[in-house]
């Protein structure tokens, strides 16, 4: 007969490999070679069009407002990328450049100001008891983060564009290189 404490060890074990190869599985932030066309207007489709296109993370952070764990493997990716844009993974809309992105150590993708303000809209956020600006997709209204003002930042604006990776693409310069 197992006991309690071999069975919840039992337990315990299979919890952290299933974790570790789920870790192993996540994907990273799509990259491009091209910078991809953008929207002429609104882009609308059907929910099952949105899980066709985008990959099940994707779909998790842009379609139904999710959020990456911090610090995960797509903002390490991030800290590593030289100069180029990012892209709704979404829509393909321009949303920020690496001209703009700062490392706040908050464990997301930060940016201080939009590359394209039009394609990036502000809206009250009151989920989890607390009042936020949300930041969505002008094209596809897909879900991208929260900005957040005022916090003291050494940046021009003061703002902190706190964005999933996850609903990015990432467009290296032609002429960049990683950073170390």
């Amino acid at each position: 007969m197992i006991s309690i404490r071999s069975f919840s060890t039992l337990a315990f074990s299979l919890t952290l490999a299933a974790c570790s190869a789920e870790d192993q599985t996540k994907a990273v932030m799509e990259t491009r070679a091209e910078v991809p066309a953008e929207p002429a207007g609104k882009v609308v489709k059907t929910d099952a069009e949105w899980k066709k296109q985008l990959t099940p993370e994707q779909y998790r952070i842009l379609r139904e407002s999710g959020t990456e764990r911090a610090n995960g493997e797509v903002y390490k990716e991030f800290k590593h990328q030289g100069k180029g844009t990012y892209h709704c993974a979404g829509c393909n809309a321009l949303l920020f450049s690496s001209d703009h992105k700062f490392d706040s150590g908050c464990g997301w993708p930060s940016f201080y100001d939009p590359a394209k303000a039009e394609n990036v809209v502000l809206k009250k956020d009151s989920s989890l008891g607390a009042v936020r600006t949300e930041v969505t997709c002008a094209k596809c209204d897909g879900h991208l983060g929260h900005v957040f003002d005022g916090e003291g930042y050494k940046t021009p604006t003061d703002q902190r564009y706190c964005i999933n990776g996850g609903g990015l693409i990432y467009v290296p310069a032609k002429d960049a290189a990683p950073l170390k």
